[in-house]
């Protein structure tokens, strides 16, 4: 029997524009697995589909302005949402927090976009957790679909970066490290993309989008 999770329609994609249902898109993968590249390629060509816009309590950097690259908090606030349970999702990274607002999502939702969260394991582990709080007809839990890619094998993972020439070896072997726990997680994802070749890796990833929006 055919395996759901891991099942693709046939057809080629094809970009339309009649009204659908809003999704809430969750792509994960280890470092250097070309998600960065497939997910912006990804808001370039669906105009409807937008990154969440997260919180923090770093300071902003460069021309970062607030509402648009984050939600600058200070710790104080960030805290009192944890306590009130307004995140999906938030983590404590280099003694800052950073974290997914429920509303932020639902507000964008809700003005018809399909919100893209590029998110780790952890932090997608903990959506789950929380949209399971969620009535089933709320928009965040009915629109959600979640997406891990991976690399071919550790060993191309490793060659690729090392053939970015920027990593010191102990960030490189950090980075594996990491990956092979993430990898050991990909199976609690509904759909499951393997990046071998990039222009594949995205029709697949395109294919598994319109198919959540009822289009395959």
């Amino acid at each position: 029997m055919e395996d759901k999770k891991h099942r693709l329609i046939e057809q080629e994609p094809q970009v339309v524009s009649r009204p659908s249902r809003p999704l809430m898109i969750v792509v994960s993968a280890p470092s250097g697995c070309g998600k960065s590249t497939l997910c912006d390629r990804l808001v370039d060509e669906f105009p409807r589909i937008t990154y969440s816009v997260s919180c923090t309590t770093r300071e902003p950097r460069g021309e970062e302005k607030d509402g648009v690259h984050y939600f600058f908090l200070s710790k104080k606030e960030f805290k009192e949402r944890i306590k009130n349970g307004e995140f999906l999702e938030w983590a404590k990274v280099h003694g800052n927090y950073y974290g997914t607002l429920e509303d932020t999502v639902l507000f964008a939702m809700e003005e018809g976009s399909h919100v893209l969260l590029d998110i780790d394991v952890q932090g997608a582990k903990q959506l789950r957790e929380s949209l399971i709080k969620l009535d089933m007809r709320h928009p965040i839990r009915r629109g959600f679909t979640d997406i891990f890619i991976s690399p071919p094998s550790l060993e191309e993972l490793e060659k690729r970066l090392r053939g970015r020439g920027t990593d010191e070896e102990k960030v490189i072997q950090k980075r594996l490290a990491n990956a092979a726990s993430e990898m050991e997680s990909a199976n609690e994802y509904t759909f499951q993309i393997v990046n071998d070749d990039l222009e594949k890796a995205y029709h697949e990833l395109k294919t598994v989008i319109l198919s959540g929006l009822g289009l395959g």
